[in-house]
């Protein structure tokens, strides 16, 4: 298949299912590098209380559903900094890039991978059995290095070492600031799937645990543990961390539940509506992950959709597709589509009522799950995520959050969702017009100080502390 669907999420392993989880292992069997191999020295990343924030951040996304797949933005890390461009993974929380250590499996020139310096964290550093499973953390010797492995549920895998670096960013109120923050430095990249993986540097952790990056961000003090995104079916959009760009009415609020899947932004029990009215399919527990491209139901519940869409097609002009590749289930017109603004008339809307919420919905129109392919053709962007190791998990993938301001808000234990213009910057003009300086927006650059103004570092590395977790 042609899909380039990137499926970045970490399960949970249960005893009754054989779905995967980050595997970590402090003494993995393998070195980083004979030339990385000197003991280091501990380091204390004890929590500090954060009393104060200091702004938001802003960050112009690059992709699309299709046919690229992904969505990414580009950070700045090391010194001096470097540019790599990351997949933006609500569904897990370890960041990490591809690096020279040298690399195996990785897809960029050697140029262009990270390459540590003398920076890798040691296991007995609480960053280190931050990323690691309950019960599954061994530690010797203070002199081994933090290792790693994430697997995801399309059997890819990275497997490399934790490391400290600068991160280099400026804020929406002009200040320039160099936080240290710990991520994995992947030396060993594994793809065996049928679909290539993206093209990108690494993986951006979202999540919200210890080691995401929005968590690292918040213990030291300099935002909110507040992310949004606004996915544009357009193509591109923007990432945000920090409550500024959050509206203050207007928004769908859902509880994040905790439950098995408490480490991933889970949401629920919800109801399935199919063009407005109830289908009977409740007490769905749904988990967003912007790592996915598209949306996986479980399998009885993609059978019952697949069975609502497809007997409301009878009698409509269009043909099943086997031929086309791009995603499993296509059709076809007397002549190709150029947008699903040509078909949307044949297709009911679909929604997600959370139930806990009064009069929370999630709304979905035909356009935010389908596609039009490159030959024309119309496909269902919900796939059955039993195919691909899920179990019985719901996925709520970037196809059903296009052209949405969506908040993941961490202090509140809340997520939100909201119609907008993803192709600009909400209220710019109105509300950030003074001090509002999102990194590489060129049209607000001349608002903006010179990158060469003062620079707030965080050299102590006692500052910083954990929370983790990571992908689909």
């Amino acid at each position: 298949m042609e899909k380039k669907s990137k499926r970045r999420f970490v399960l949970l392993l249960s005893s009754v299912s054989a779905i995967f989880f980050i595997v970590l292992a402090a003494n993995f069997q393998g070195s980083f590098s004979a030339a990385s191999q000197k003991p280091t020295k501990k380091r204390s990343t004890k929590p500090a209380v954060a009393t104060s924030f200091v702004s938001s951040l802003v960050l112009p996304v690059a992709g699309n559903v299709y046919p690229l797949g992904y969505y990414s933005v580009s950070v700045d890390i090391g010194n001096p900094p470097k540019h790599f461009e990351l997949d933006i993974d609500t569904g897990s929380d370890l960041t990490w890039v591809q690096c020279d250590a040298p690399c195996t499996g990785c897809t960029k020139p050697r140029d262009l991978l990270y390459k540590p310096k003398d920076n890798i964290v040691p296991c007995v550093d609480p960053l280190c059995s931050a990323i690691h499973s309950a019960g599954n953390f061994k530690c010797e010797s203070s002199n081994d290095q933090c290792d790693y492995e994430v697997r995801y549920a399309d059997y890819g895998s990275s497997l490399g070492v934790l490391v400290l670096d600068y991160f280099t960013l400026r804020l929406m109120n002009g200040s320039l600031h160099r936080p240290k923050m710990a991520f994995g430095c992947g030396y060993d990249q594994k793809n065996p799937g049928p679909i290539p993986p993206p093209p990108t540097s690494g993986v951006l952790g979202l999540g919200n645990g210890k080691t995401s990056f929005v968590s690292q961000l918040e213990t030291l003090g300099v935002i909110k543990n507040v992310i949004g995104h606004c996915l544009s079916r357009e193509g591109g959009g923007f990432l945000f961390f920090g409550d500024q760009l959050v509206p203050s009415s207007g928004i769908n609020w859902t509880p994040i539940t905790g439950n098995l899947l408490d480490k991933h932004y889970t949401s629920g029990p919800a109801e399935l509506l199919f063009g407005g009215k109830a289908t009977g399919i409740k007490g769905l527990e749904l988990i967003f992950d912007s790592g996915s491209s598209y949306s996986y139901f479980s399998a009885q519940l993609y059978k019952s959709t697949l069975n609502l869409v497809t007997k409301d097609l009878s009698g409509k002009p269009l043909k099943d597709a086997p031929e086309e590749k791009a995603l499993p289930i296509c059709w076809k017109g007397a002549k190709p589509f150029k947008s699903v603004s040509d078909v949307k008339s044949y297709f009911k809307p679909l929604a997600l009522s959370f139930t806990k919420s009064k009069n929370v919905q999630l709304h979905l129109p035909p356009e935010d799950y389908l596609i039009i392919t490159k030959n024309g053709n119309v496909c269902l962007g919900i796939l059955n995520g039993s195919e691909v190791g899920l179990g019985n998990i719901n996925i709520i993938g970037d196809i059903f959050l296009q052209d949405k301001l969506v908040i993941y808000d961490n202090d509140k234990h809340r997520i939100g969702w909201v119609p907008a213009n993803c192709d600009r910057l909400p209220n710019v003009d109105r509300d950030y017009n003074e001090g509002f300086c999102p990194t590489n927006y060129g049209f607000l650059d001349e608002h903006c100080p010179s990158p060469f103004a003062t620079v707030k570092t965080n050299t102590d590395t006692k500052n910083i502390a954990p929370r983790y977790k990571r992908q689909k």
